[in-house]
């Protein structure tokens, strides 16, 4: 950040938000109760597929405390919900983009579409009433699986996309993939089913919306990751309302996970119906509700082939994916298995030549958007299966085969359209083979096997790209939307500093590490800064918080804010201590005149902003407020290896996770107590996937079958081990910050390492393959299987 820098940069600062959390005085969606306040119930689709031919109200309407009902004919002329990203497939034509009605039209598409919204006194009375709306289905056959959907005679879900397709996308060297192919020592190949997830925050969604007739204007309470982008897509593209008429708060957020960030049809019918009843309504979503409405993530079949030389490095490497888009293309769906994938699949390696051939389909299904990671988990374990496969298949050791491949010249031009500016694989690698005692391993194993019991060991070196950017690139290539934040730093006369960002906090711990940043730049006390995110009644502008984005391009928004403050109080400075603004230094809180001892306080200069008494009105302007935009260049990109042991029951399947090692490089580090968390969560998410969460749909029906948490297992922390995790730096060489993020790299490397793991257990009773979760009954199958 420069040499003004106090120590707070790099100290474990306590988070400041806990307090009020530890103590239940936090705000969220659903402790805001506006007077008057009316409850909204949404009547949902039991079906995957049909046709609706009739809604009968009448009986609803007549219910005790009903204010309204309204179903989708009542919305005709409102637009549908928009997707955020254009994807441009392999025959030059725009992706195949269905109407996604806020409430049902004509049709339903999966489970949990919503039909009708009931406004009641009360919760009770609102669910009550909805149970009474008649709705005349003919139901259709459906069709759940992304492949399966593609095939002739599947059912039809969408006439605006035929055959079930939204898109065939590809990126790479196709004649030089294949011309490496056809000269290789060696091909390793692997078949994955990236499982489906559901993401359940601890918060489920909620939302509050109140019509003022006063100024013709809207307030709409929501849980969200960008109030800015929801206000734009439901003003913009659904409900025609001008932006300065809405204003969109998220409060706190309990957790967000991707889940968070879109324009959902709840909230948008809820702002369009507080007009028509003139009372604010609200609600909140039931755990099973959010089941079948939230977005989910991940539902990839992929196949990948890995092109070696005789000695074991990389020629080339060959993905063909489906991915499944669900119903309806949520808000960011369609860049998830393309921009955010296929970009990524050098992955820590000088692969020479790559390419990516990607079909996107719609099934009844909940629609899938991004989740923690998105894109980045599904393309490591593509990659990661795959180098473990090559080694197995060419007995080279799995660290081995890594290193022999490791990108070590930067910055370096992947053959899938990215740069990395910076990098240490070695280092990473390294330090978690010490921390893992991989050298003990051996013995471990030995041990585990007298007990009866199968050990294995697996590796996965992922690398991610945050901070999404620049716009102007992300727009030639679909996106609808900048990628920039914004950043206010306001000076108070007592000098205390008020800042106020685009990024969104909920979890991440934003009010302490920008805090830190701040305090640090201005060389103020941590007390006196307040951060303010989460409104766009104050907040200027932002893009919200997701990628791993906050501070490498939220954080330096507010750094040339910064800058912007320091260099008017110079100028006020000079003006004070009768010097040469040239000749005014900052450093540690003070203002001097270089080589003297003359100076003044920064608290001095503030008040001096606001009291402009003999103050040069005509050169300088009184006031200390400065708003900065920042629209990074490129992506930031950490990166790491982490190391997972598995024991391995033979007789019931159950697979204990042993011992996990992270060691990730994020650049500069912040606040490493806050860096921690965030690894340990995302490592909980990604064991998650590897080991027990699967969403499951009744292949005939389109139910869900694990649709609550008796069916769909989430990991506990008897489920986990004690973490090993440890960071290696090297800046990022394009933000003043040097910061790369770490909010998913735990849920992006860990499924591949622990898979691998698994694989390298099973491999001595004769299991080549098995995908996630490996549950139990999955793991003693195929034990069983494979004994013949």
């Amino acid at each position: 950040m420069g040499a003004n820098d106090t120590g707070l940069i790099g100290q474990a600062v306590r988070r400041r938000e806990d307090l009020r959390f530890l103590t239940g005085a936090g705000q969220y969606t659903d402790d805001v109760n506006p007077p008057h306040h009316t409850h909204a119930y949404f009547l949902r689709s039991p079906h995957a597929h049909a046709k609706i031919r009739k809604v009968d109200t009448a009986k609803a309407k007549a219910a005790p405390g009903v204010v309204a009902v309204f179903t989708g004919a009542d919305l005709e002329g409102v637009n549908g919900l928009p997707c955020g990203w254009l994807i441009t497939g392999t025959d030059g034509k725009p992706m195949n983009e269905p109407p996604h009605p806020v409430l049902a039209q004509g049709k339903v598409r999966h489970v949990g579409d919503p039909v009708a919204l009931v406004v009641a006194e009360s919760p009770h009375e609102a669910k009550d009433a909805a149970e009474l709306i008649d709705v005349d289905y003919e139901v259709l056959p459906a069709v759940v699986n992304c492949v399966a959907a593609l095939k002739p005679g599947a059912p039809q879900i969408h006439e605006q996309a035929p055959g079930n397709k939204c898109y065939t996308w590809a990126l790479g060297d196709k004649a030089a993939v294949d011309a490496a192919f056809a000269k290789a020592a060696h091909v390793a190949k692997v078949d994955i089913v990236n499982n489906r997830l559901i993401p359940n925050a601890i918060e489920p969604r909620a939302a509050v919306a109140s019509y003022s007739r006063a100024d013709d204007s809207y307030t709409l309470y929501v849980a969200s990751q960008n109030p800015h982008v929801e206000r734009l897509l439901m003003t913009a593209f659904v409900l025609g309302l001008p932006e300065t008429k809405v204003r969109v708060i998220a409060p706190d957020v309990g957790g967000g996970f991707g889940s968070k960030i879109y324009l959902y049809a709840e909230e948008t019918a809820m702002v369009w119906a507080s007009k028509r009843v003139n009372r604010p309504i609200k609600w909140a979503a039931e755990r099973g509700e959010a089941f079948v409405s939230d977005a989910h993530g991940r539902d990839h079949v992929t196949h990948a082939e890995l092109a070696c030389d005789g000695d074991g490095r990389f020629l080339a490497m060959r993905v063909v994916t489906t991915a499944n888009m669900g119903a309806y293309l949520s808000t960011f769906a369609s860049c998830i298995p393309t921009i955010l994938y296929a970009t990524l699949l050098a992955g820590q390696y000088t692969t020479p030549a790559i390419w990516c051939e990607v079909t996107a389909s719609f099934t009844n299904t909940v629609p899938v958007d991004a989740y923690r990671g998105a894109g980045r988990p599904e393309a490591t374990y593509v990659v990661e299966r795959l180098v473990h496969q090559a080694g197995v298949d060419l007995g080279i050791a799995q660290d081995e085969i890594r290193r022999r491949n490791f990108i070590r010249t930067f910055p370096y031009a992947t053959p899938v359209a990215l740069t990395y500016d910076t990098g240490n694989y070695d280092a990473t690698l390294d330090g978690a083979k010490a921390a893992a005692d991989v050298a003990g391993y051996a013995a471990r194993k030995a041990e585990s096997g007298k007990r009866g019991k199968l050990r294995g060991i697996g590796y996965s070196s992922y690398i991610e790209a945050c901070g999404l950017a620049p716009s102007n690139v992300a727009g030639a290539l679909g996106a609808r939307a900048g990628l920039f934040e914004a950043g206010e730093v306001r000076v108070n006369p007592t000098g205390g500093v008020t800042v106020f960002t685009g990024s969104h906090s909920h979890g991440q711990g934003h009010e302490t590490t920008f805090a830190q940043v701040v305090a640090a730049k201005l060389g103020i006390d941590i007390e006196t800064v307040e951060v303010v995110h989460g409104d766009t009644g104050r907040v200027p502008f932002g893009m919200g918080t997701y990628g791993s984005r906050s501070l490498a391009v939220g954080g330096t928004a507010i750094v040339k804010a910064l800058d912007k403050v320091i260099a008017k109080g110079k100028k006020i400075a000079a003006h004070l201590l009768e010097a040469a603004e040239a000749d005014i230094e900052f450093r540690d809180g003070k203002f001097t005149v270089a080589g003297t001892d003359r100076s003044k306080a920064f608290g001095e200069v503030a008040l001096a902003a606001y009291v402009p008494h003999n103050y040069p009105l005509d050169k300088l302007e009184p006031g200390l407020d400065e708003t900065a935009f920042y629209d990074p260049t490129n992506f930031t990109y950490p990166a790491g290896t982490h190391i997972c042991e598995v024991e391995i029951d033979p007789d019931t399947g159950v697979v204990e996770v042993a011992r996990f090692t992270a060691c990730d490089d994020f650049g500069n580090i912040i606040n490493p107590m806050i860096v921690e968390g965030q690894v340990h969560g995302g490592l909980a998410q990604g064991i998650g996937q590897a080991l027990l969460e699967n969403c499951v749909y009744d292949a005939e029906s389109g139910q869900l079958l694990s649709g609550s948490y008796m069916d769909y297992a989430m990991p506990r922390a008897d489920d986990l081990p004690s973490f090993q995790v440890e960071t290696r730096v090297t800046p990022c060489t394009h933000n003043p910050l040097g910061a790369k993020g770490c909010g998913e790299a735990g849920a992006i490397g860990a499924p591949a390492a622990l898979m691998n793991a698994v694989h390298d257990a099973l491999l001595g009773v004769g299991v080549k393959h098995l995908d996630m979760p490996a549950s139990p009954h999955r793991v003693w199958q195929a034990i069983r299987a494979a004994r013949g």
